[in-house]
């Protein structure tokens, strides 16, 4: 198999991945719909962020989005604005990272540039890139023999804890900008999905010791994002917790692994998948109606 820039191909049209799940991501959103000021009609929201929340490979793109960003139309950010009609600005962009939502990244400008006064909600999924997150379980599904590519598999990630402060003090630095340009924005770190089960499968197809190694960052990042948005008056949505029975071995997944044959048509492996988009759009309903 040879998996090439995964992040930048189109996958399959957004399918309700159960009836179940179609019924609970409505009925929790019109529930909410009449009880949150968030979430009233017209309201500004700003999603930002990495491919987790852009949604790569998972539907169409957006009109007009820079097709690099892989800015779907069935992310969770604009399932949401859908639902209750928000005015939804979507920054987020496939292989971002904390400083391109400080500052620009070629073309595009700094993505806290679409977080404005008149913002009421804004979400924020990143912080994976700056630990070469993906780079780890894809190099574990390398060294499983399952990417094809020339010369050696990369080397195996590990962050040191120097890069664990450094996201930390990003994501500060975001948050309190965030605050700053929209004061009266309730703000929500939504946590990466979990994508790597305890028990291996078909579907996940990595060394155990890569499994182990990627499971650990996925911890790391949920741990300093959690003390960031503790820090800063933020919501946290434990999407991480919310998915461990829903891998990509699960029988409802939320997420996609990697396996020798994946012909790309459900996603981008080890990311979210539409169901999980899904997800998180009825628990973010859930979360601002409280």
């Amino acid at each position: 198999m040879n998996v090439k820039s995964p992040l930048y191909r189109r996958g399959a049209l957004l399918v309700a991945a159960s009836a179940c799940l179609a019924v609970s991501v409505g009925c929790a959103m019109q529930e909410a719909a009449s009880t949150s000021p968030l979430l009233q009609a017209g309201a500004a929201y700003v999603a930002l962020g990495s491919s987790y929340a852009a949604g790569a490979g998972i539907g169409p793109l957006q009109p007009g989005s820079p097709p690099r960003c892989q800015r779907t139309t069935n992310n969770y950010a604009s399932l949401l604005a859908r639902r209750f009609e928000l005015a939804l600005t979507v920054a987020s962009c496939g292989g971002a990272m904390t400083a391109h939502l400080l500052g620009p990244w070629n073309e595009l400008p700094a993505q806290l540039e679409s977080v404005t006064a008149a913002a009421r909600l804004v979400t924020v999924t990143v912080g994976g890139n700056d630990l070469d997150y993906m780079g780890a379980l894809f190099g574990g599904s390398c060294r499983a023999g399952v990417v094809s590519r020339p010369g050696p598999c990369p080397p195996v990630v590990q962050p040191s804890a120097a890069q664990y402060q450094k996201l930390e003090s990003a994501l500060n630095a975001i948050a309190r900008e965030i605050n700053r340009r929209a004061p009266q924005a309730r703000v929500v770190f939504v946590q990466y999905v979990a994508v790597v089960p305890d028990n291996l499968c078909a579907a996940t197809q990595i060394t155990p010791e890569d499994a182990a190694n990627g499971r650990e960052i996925g911890r790391q990042l949920a741990l300093v994002t959690a003390r960031v948005a503790t820090a800063n008056g933020a919501l946290v949505l434990p999407a991480d917790e919310l998915s461990r029975d829903h891998s990509p071995c699960a029988p409802e997944p939320w997420s996609r692994g990697l396996y020798g044959g994946y012909d790309m048509q459900q996603g981008a492996p080890w990311h979210p998948a539409p169901a999980g988009h899904a997800a998180i759009a009825a628990e973010l309903a859930r979360l601002l109606q409280r």
